[in-house]
């Protein structure tokens, strides 16, 4: 299949050339929190349809965001994942997240929703709030559990389902995540008001309770 192009000689078509397609930057979101299973992209990808999802990963694949390897035994399974070129998507979904923030103002009865998809959002929100402090944060929400990676000399992360090892959990529920998301209050409020808790020992655990 041909190469699709703007045919232009600018860096925001370039982009556009690589990851501009629908669903494109959706798998990478998804992608974001590590390796994944076809079955588990296309599960939290609720409306893409199996081959949609097939050329997307190909298209990415094909553009050195992606990349997919097989899993050694007992998993045996083919995984994708991101390249370092991927990965230095990040920043694009932090601020596509913050410009569309304001789109969380209403829940259509039709929307799906994952826990995790509140993870970039908040990843560097709690950042700022850690001020270099490096550690892992689990959050529970009704719809699932995630864990985010701050500080230390890597860039935030995150990563699906609990953490192995969590310096700090946080309780709370989506609606507090668009909030913040929105820029609507501030993590303290939430923690003063209980619509957060914060459980955890240590420096991390402290800041994050912290007015």
């Amino acid at each position: 299949m041909p190469r699709r192009s703007y045919d232009q000689y600018c860096a925001i078509a370039r982009a556009l050339d690589a990851v501009g397609d629908r669903w494109a930057l959706l798998v990478v979101r998804e992608l974001l929190a590590g390796p994944r299973r076809y079955t588990e992209l296309h599960a939290d990808l609720p409306g893409v349809s199996t081959d949609v999802l097939a050329a997307r990963l190909k298209d990415l694949e094909r553009e050195g965001v992606v990349t997919r390897r097989r899993l050694p035994p007992p998993g045996a399974a083919t995984v994708y994942e991101l390249t370092p070129r991927g990965r230095g998507l990040l920043p694009v979904l932090t601020a596509l997240a913050a410009w569309g923030a304001d789109g969380l103002a209403e829940r259509s009865p039709t929307d799906a929703v994952r826990a995790h998809w509140f993870a970039v959002p908040l990843v560097h929100r709690l950042e700022r709030i850690a001020d270099g402090r490096a550690g892992v944060v689990e959050v529970a929400l009704e719809e699932g559990v995630f864990h985010l990676r701050l500080g230390g000399k890597e860039a935030p992360s995150y990563g699906d389902g609990p953490a192995e090892a969590a310096d700090a959990r946080l309780a709370t529920d989506a609606d507090t995540c668009v909030a913040l998301a929105r820029d609507v209050g501030t993590v303290a409020d939430a923690v003063a008001d209980g619509r957060i808790t914060v459980t955890g020992q240590g420096p991390l655990a402290d800041a994050l309770r912290s007015p």
